[in-house]
């Protein structure tokens, strides 16, 4: 069983130091270096960079530089996606987003994890865990999402919340680590979420 098939299986697996995907990762990072260094107003030889990039996305898509990843084929983007500045997302397992993702600066998908042992550390070996974000998701500023969450559809997540655990659909969650605080309801329909009653 190659490297890549044991990372796939959520099994610990050679990360560091296994030729082929280490390869497949420093050309990826070329690819991001290209897109980061590409102008703003060039907006589509942008999306034929980021397109490059990952394994599948939707026409309307806009990410903002700086973007990294370390594989690019494992993420799945839906249609009408904004990423503002800063968005990292460590992808040797899959990572999927749905329709109508908004997502603010310096935030960060992590599939990638170490064992806590440090024999087993130092070896170079790591596990990945999948990240699935429904549709209809807002994410907070300087979010991380951690190995194997799922965030579901119409979900917010808070500014500098650690998501350690699935949230479910339609859920305003926040916090380090993040919970789930109350559903979203109608009766949030024209307030501004963070605004002081005065």
């Amino acid at each position: 069983m190659t490297e890549k098939e044991k990372a796939a299986m959520g099994m610990l697996y050679d990360g560091n130091y296994e030729p082929t995907m280490a390869k497949e990762r420093a050309d990826c990072k070329a690819s991001c270096f290209e897109l980061n260094s590409t102008s703003p107003a060039m907006r589509e030889k942008r999306a034929e960079i980021f397109k490059r990039i990952v394994g599948k996305s939707g026409e309307n898509v806009l990410v903002e530089s700086p973007f990294w990843c370390d594989y690019g084929y494992n993420i799945e983007i839906g249609e009408n996606f904004y990423a503002n500045h800063g968005l990292v997302i460590l992808d040797p397992a899959k990572v999927k987003f749905g329709d109508n993702v908004f997502i603010a600066p310096n935030c960060g998908f992590y599939t990638a994890g170490h064992p806590l042992v440090k024999d087993e550390r130092n070896l170079g070996l790591e596990y990945a865990l999948p990240i699935t974000v429904g549709s209809d998701v807002w994410i907070g500023g300087n979010v991380v999402v951690l190995p194997g969450v799922s965030i579901g559809d119409g979900a917010v997540i808070g500014a500098g919340s650690v998501v350690t655990k699935d949230v479910g659909a339609n859920m305003l969650a926040y916090g380090n680590p993040c919970r789930e605080i109350r559903k979203i309801t109608e009766e949030d329909r024209g307030k501004i979420p963070c605004q002081k009653k005065r």
